[in-house]
């Protein structure tokens, strides 16, 4: 079997290396555009038991992965200066291109090296293969080149975030919300490696307009973004690495396969980043893309329907909650008029996926403070 796989991030990567782990014959290639170590943002994080959903099926990548993630069992809200937390809801994060190094590791394992470097403009660049993935992510080239089949759509949402890093090493993962004269801020932070933090800065569309970072210098709009989250940085500077404003780009396909195209991850559908799953998902992606490919005896017209039927269901839930989460934040200028425990409160409650009942269950003494607060 000849495949050709676009994108060296997490979904492409762990692809290759569970096809080539499998069928040790198959001609298995990897071109990305970047250079080997050039990667976008800082720490990803991970919901609930971070990378449990490996063991079953990749003992050993589980293992080579969890030393490298930070972990805490509660999360943190700030607003109007209050703390409040939210005990019971776990996450792990780890940094980005740790990751990344990790799955050229396990991919360099099993005999593949990505051509890295390698800009494709067109798919007919690639030759006669059995089987193209498009695990390039958001711009993807295969969901470009064949749109209308795919039934591919791109909706970006209104507010503006920036991806920073600092040096300054966080309790927990914390949301600190912030009114300024110019407008409302909210930073997601959270530690991702010793001394390392992820620092998203997001702003709604009329702060962005109102502070000028659209014409601003980015060491500017760092230095501003430091000036608003002073407290929580307690003295840290931010780290910069492309850290451009953004607008969060909502990609959904009505089909994920077209003839021997696939598309995985980002490239098939994203999840906004308030609920930590995008890297998961893509991962799982290519466990499920591989275990379809197996189960058919790698026949891809019956393999490649069998792999979105089974992967769909799953995806489209999550997706929901992060639809309904982004939602929140759309209007989390507008949230931030309650008080402390009821804007925590409507926080939790975001995605629709939880009840009052199941939240005292998983954070009772939230709960219980919340209970209190409201008597």
């Amino acid at each position: 079997m000849r495949v050709v796989i676009i994108g060296a991030g997490p979904a492409g990567l762990y692809l290759a290396y569970l096809l080539k782990r499998r069928r040790p014959d198959a001609d298995i290639k990897v071109v990305e555009q970047n250079p080997t170590n050039a990667t976008f943002g800082f720490g990803v994080v991970f919901s609930d038991r971070a990378l449990d959903f490996l063991r079953a099926d990749d003992e050993e990548t589980y293992a080579a992965i969890s030393p490298h993630m930070e972990s805490w069992d509660d999360i943190a809200l700030v607003h109007r200066n209050e703390r409040i937390v939210i005990d019971g809801i776990g996450f792990a994060a780890i940094g980005r291109l740790k990751l990344l190094q990790l799955l050229q590791e396990r991919l360099r394992s099993v005999g593949v090296e990505p051509q890295y470097q390698r800009v494709v403009k067109s798919l007919d660049e690639l030759g006669d293969n059995d089987l193209i993935v498009g695990a390039d992510g958001v711009n993807s080239l295969v969901r470009r080149t064949f749109a209308e089949a795919f039934g591919a759509r791109v909706h970006h949402l209104a507010n503006r975030f920036a991806w920073f890093g600092t040096g300054k090493t966080f309790d927990t993962l914390t949301q600190t919300f912030r009114h300024t004269p110019i407008g409302d801020f909210n930073a997601h932070h959270y530690r991702y490696a010793p001394g390392r933090s992820t620092f998203i800065v997001e702003v709604d569309e009329a702060t962005f307009a109102r502070a000028g970072f659209e014409r601003m210098e980015d060491a500017d709009a760092r230095s501003l973004c430091e000036r608003v989250f002073a407290d929580a940085l307690g003295g840290s500077r931010l780290i910069s690495n492309n850290s451009i404003w953004r607008r969060f780009p909502q990609v959904s396909n009505e089909r994920w396969h077209h003839g021997k195209y696939v598309l995985i991850g980002d490239a098939a559908h994203t999840a906004h980043f308030s609920i930590g799953s995008g890297t998961r998902l893509a991962m799982e992606d290519a466990i499920a893309l591989d275990r379809a490919l197996a189960e058919h005896a790698d026949d891809i017209a019956s393999a490649l329907p069998a792999y979105e039927a089974a992967r769909r269901p799953v995806v489209e839930k999550i997706v929901a909650g992060a639809g309904a989460s982004a939602a929140w934040y759309e209007r989390f200028a507008e949230q931030m008029q309650l008080e402390p425990m009821e804007f925590a409160m409507s926080y939790v409650m975001r995605s629709g996926r939880v009840d009052l009942d199941r939240l005292r269950q998983l954070s009772p003494r939230f709960v219980a403070r919340y209970e209190q607060a409201r008597a």
